[in-house]
């Protein structure tokens, strides 16, 4: 069992993060259901060609147009990273663009080197195939602009206020030449340099939910004073790195004496699902989640997703990512309706979006201070959507408090739930 805290880049290079312990950079290509690993693999090659390279590029030197290997084979034209500040322990995706401009007969692999100014030893060596493998340098076709995520990992316990990077390409034992040296060492293009943060010691948000004014009618139509006067969190965050996503998912929450009631408004051109049971799967496809830590203790959480077709996975866990199949006998007794602006599970159409409407029993969740919550309380909590996009091919994970790392269950980087009157 698995989903993705995701950037929207190769699944093959993402984390699990809801329940699937195993590699934490699972190496197997990943793709929506029904679609064959080399319809995957295309699909995600035409996602990367560019016309031109984002505003947002940063280049290897202001005014020039990037830097050329291999006899102008190839040009390296710039970079971006996220997050803005990385941090020892943690890790970061880098975006490298590249212009084809000869064709290149044999499969040259790439190499992205990290290092401290100054110092000789490489820190974090970044050797793959672009695309996640999906695009070895003999089908890079001249012409073309073509940009290449990946995520890297740096160690714990990492002295450096920032780290230098290197790119370039090699087979066997020889490294395709950088024509102008003098921009590198040892046929490696120096980009730029990684200032480095302190951790994840981004502060933590703060939701402020408003006492329900009248009765809430959960039938996902959201229509209720109290609704419309509830703040919104804004936009969910890339879960990875609080980068902006996609499309566009806001959500609201209030309470009474009885229930928590959270809705969310989530932005989609194809509204799919597949799962029609109860404690499906959900994190496979496309849902919204709500993580809660009433306590706070970092321990005991509940874990509650909703599908575009109202199908709910609820899970009870006693410690971080503790038995699943134990987990899950837990009844949250949410009640919960979803509408769909648009056709649910027909690709063939644009739909606008689908909305989430649920009322949670609060004495159903585990460790609560005091039931009902009394002004003021604080719990801690999180709010996810999983979507999948670019024909149901590439998976994105989105997040009310971002968490740095590929995994959903990552209880300390969960955000606040304050209960106003």
């Amino acid at each position: 069992m698995k989903h993705v805290a995701i950037l929207a880049v190769p699944a093959a290079l993402l984390a699990g993060s809801c329940r699937d312990a195993r590699a934490p950079i699972p190496r197997s290509e990943s793709s929506a259901p029904g679609v064959t690993p080399a319809a995957a693999l295309d699909a995600r090659v035409a996602a990367a060609q560019l016309v031109l390279p984002p505003a947002s590029m940063q280049p290897v030197a202001p005014g020039e147009p990037g830097a050329t290997f291999g006899g102008g084979a190839v040009r390296y034209l710039g970079w971006e990273y996220a997050p803005a500040r990385p941090f020892a322990g943690g890790r970061m995706r880098l975006t490298h663009y590249w212009k084809v401009l000869k064709p290149l007969a044999e499969d040259w692999t790439l190499f992205v080197h990290l290092q401290r100014p100054g110092l000789p030893g490489v820190v974090v060596n970044g050797d793959h195939v672009a695309l996640g493998g999906a695009y070895p340098t003999s089908r890079w076709r001249p012409g073309t602009i073509f940009r290449d995520d990946q995520i890297l990992a740096l160690p714990s316990g990492l002295d450096a206020s920032g780290l230098d990077l290197y790119v370039g390409l090699w087979r066997g034992d020889v490294r395709l030449p950088l024509d102008e040296p003098q921009l590198g060492s040892e046929n490696r293009l120096r980009v730029g340099t990684i200032p480095l943060g302190e951790g994840p010691s981004a502060p933590l948000p703060v939701y402020r939910a408003p006492r329900a004014t009248g009765p809430i009618t959960i039938d996902g139509k959201l229509d209720e004073p109290a609704w419309r006067a509830a703040p919104s969190t804004g936009p969910l965050v890339r879960s990875l790195d609080g980068g902006p996503t996609h499309y566009r998912t806001e959500a609201k929450l209030l309470w009474d004496d009885t229930n928590l009631y959270v809705a969310f408004t989530c932005q989609d051109e194809d509204v799919w699902t597949t799962y029609t049971k109860h404690d499906d799967p959900l994190y496979n496809e496309e849902a919204v989640e709500v993580f809660i830590d009433a306590d706070g203790d970092g321990r005991t959480y509940d874990e509650i997703e909703i599908s575009p077709a109202n199908v709910v996975f609820d899970a009870y866990f006693v410690t971080r990512r503790s038995d699943l199949a134990e987990a899950m006998k837990w009844d949250s007794g949410v009640r919960s309706a979803v509408v769909v602006d648009g056709t649910l599970n027909d690709a063939s159409d644009v739909d606008r979006g689908w909305t989430v409407e649920a009322a949670i029993p609060i004495a159903r969740l585990a460790a609560v201070p005091h039931v009902p919550p009394r002004p003021g309380d604080r719990w801690r909590f999180n709010l996810y959507r999983l979507d999948w996009y670019a024909g149901r091919k590439i998976n994105e994970g989105s997040a009310f408090s971002p968490l740095f790392q590929g995994d959903f269950h990552n209880l300390p980087r969960f955000g606040w739930l304050q209960f106003d009157r």
